[in-house]
């Protein structure tokens, strides 16, 4: 029996979540309705609660207040994808319930849970039931009801977990999207992992995060390279979930082959990977053929190396001083693309988008090195939006997100940008030009999955027009033929091709001619983007 949660007693209930959802994220994944090699729940949920756990073992808080207080400032600046945004708001309301108390009994946590909820609903502007969010509700209902009649937190936790694993079954019958595909929310089903995993800690239960668990890895310290006589021009760091039966010493290899300062530290289930190279989207490609990406970073080394050499150092950089008005910050992937932004007048680029979730800190960072008053942000995917929404409130700039839900959307709504108008009158014509522009991406398929009349094997080729799944299949020409077919009504005035890493002159051929076709008249325009898997 629990009466009292202590900074101690919460700090532990943190870290054990951290390992029950690190320990189950493949599964949570698993639950993903499309079967694309996106940034999934599962991982995103896993990284944002590790960079709790990580901040709690390094603090050491005493007090609960204050132990929420990190707890919450790290899932913040920790939130990966629209899952771990929503996992954060739940805990930052449960933080402010918390604030100044050394302790919490049965009701103050009870109505913590609830803020928590309330804190989540409020800031997602379009709520969606069936997902993290009935859960989450009905769960705190659950945990207010039995407080109200003892005095056990472990006992409202095991009524909180039990509504909740009801809600969470039921997601299937209230979200139309899962029961189309014949699952549960993967958002909700990892929160239950995590409440599971903060009452164990209570009973005295340690999990340990798998396999030495993302916790410890992230702890390898790679700080210790020298930038200097640098050999090559960009630093990656990546984690890598392996797949079953992956050679690590083929990975080890081509590291080697396509740069320097190769350190590896990992299992035989994930592995973390440093390297030095001038060929990052071969080296983030060869990734993907021996495992999924959890995590990546890339930074271009001559460029940090000459700020170093300009600048003091600073462990935390301060904002750059306001040269101009406006500034512009957009996420990509390829060096293509990244170069497409630059032209149209990106100020900072964030290397990431599909599979590479970055997290708020990470858009934050590049916000704040933007010397400008205003700073708009281009996510350029919906599972990026919630994490750049929450720079909003923290940054030392006036920041305003364009939800671009896709790269075409970036593209064209920094082509709606004028100079010399205002931020309302900029922010307006921007997120109009959104509703005008249509996506079509193809990719291969991540895993087996049967979904919306489409028998889906891995490895084929999947077409996604604006996310909905319109063909499938082995072969190429017939899957962008649907495709192209789908794309032509209505028929559009422009169409703009971004060739990703993997696209051939075969393939490149055989698409324009089936565009070209579908929407004779059109404008067409081919791009080498240099994006991986899409």
């Amino acid at each position: 029996m629990t009466e009292h949660i202590t900074g101690a007693a919460f700090s532990a209930m943190i870290k054990n979540a951290s390992a029950a959802i690190d320990k189950h994220k493949t599964e949570v994944n698993e639950l993903n309705v499309f079967p694309v090699p996106d940034g999934d729940t599962g991982t995103n949920m896993s990284l944002t609660m590790g960079a709790a756990a990580r901040a709690v073992s390094e603090q050491s808080p005493k007090s609960l207040g204050r132990a929420a207080e990190i707890t919450s400032d790290a899932l913040l600046r920790g939130a990966r994808g629209n899952s771990g945004v929503i996992l954060s708001l739940l805990f930052r309301g449960l933080s402010r319930r918390f604030k100044d108390a050394e302790r919490a009994d049965a009701q103050l946590f009870a109505l913590a849970l609830s803020d928590g909820v309330e804190a989540a609903y409020r800031a997602v502007q379009k709520p969606t039931e069936g997902t993290i969010l009935t859960v989450s509700r009905l769960a705190a209902a659950a945990a207010c009801a039995a407080a109200r009649e003892t005095a056990d937190i472990e006992h409202i936790m095991e009524c909180a977990i039990s509504e909740g694993k009801i809600a969470l079954a039921d997601t299937i019958n209230l979200n139309p999207v899962l029961k189309k595909a014949g699952v549960i929310d993967s958002g909700g089903k990892g929160y239950i992992y995590i409440l599971d995993g903060m009452l164990r800690a209570l009973r005295g239960e340690v999990i340990e995060a798998g396999a030495g668990g993302d916790t410890a890895r992230e702890k390898a310290d790679f700080s210790v390279f020298s930038h200097e006589d640098l050999t090559f021009g960009y630093e990656i760091v990546y984690v890598l979930e392996l797949n079953p039966g992956a050679s690590q010493e083929k990975l080890i290899a081509f590291l080697n082959s396509a740069g320097d300062s190769v350190v590896t530290v990992g299992d035989e289930e994930i592995i973390k990977v440093h390297v030095h190279t001038d060929r990052p989207g071969d080296v983030l490609t060869d990734a993907l053929k021996y495992g999924s990406l959890q995590s990546a970073q890339l930074e271009n080394l001559r460029e940090q190396q000459a700020e170093k050499s300009a600048a003091p150092h600073s462990s935390a950089p301060s904002p750059a001083e306001p040269e101009k008005k406006y500034g512009m910050v957009t996420v990509c992937s390829g060096d293509g693309l990244a170069a497409v932004f630059r032209d149209l007048g990106a100020d900072q680029i964030i290397t990431g988008g599909q599979t590479m979730n970055p997290s708020t800190d990470d858009i934050l960072a590049k916000i704040e090195a933007v010397p400008a008053e205003i700073v708009f942000v281009f996510p350029n995917n919906k599972n990026i939006i919630m994490a750049a929404e929450q720079c909003v409130p923290i940054a030392n700039k006036k920041v305003v997100v364009i939800p671009a839900k896709s790269i075409p959307q970036g593209v064209s709504a920094m082509l709606a940008f004028d100079p010399d108008a205002s931020e309302s009158e900029n922010f307006s014509a921007m997120s109009a030009s959104l509703a005008r522009v249509r996506t079509l991406q193809i990719t291969h398929a991540a895993r087996d999955s049967t979904f919306d009349g489409f028998d889906i094997r891995a490895g084929e080729y999947l077409a996604l027009l604006d996310d909905c799944l319109v063909a499938s299949g082995q072969d190429f020409a017939a899957v962008a033929e649907r495709a192209s077919s789908a794309l032509s009504s209505p028929t559009p005035e422009f169409l703009t091709v971004f060739l990703g890493e993997d696209a051939t002159e075969t393939l490149t051929a055989s698409l324009t001619e089936l565009l070209g076709a579908a929407a004779s008249g059109a404008d067409l325009t081919v791009v080498t983007g240099g994006q991986p898997v899409y």
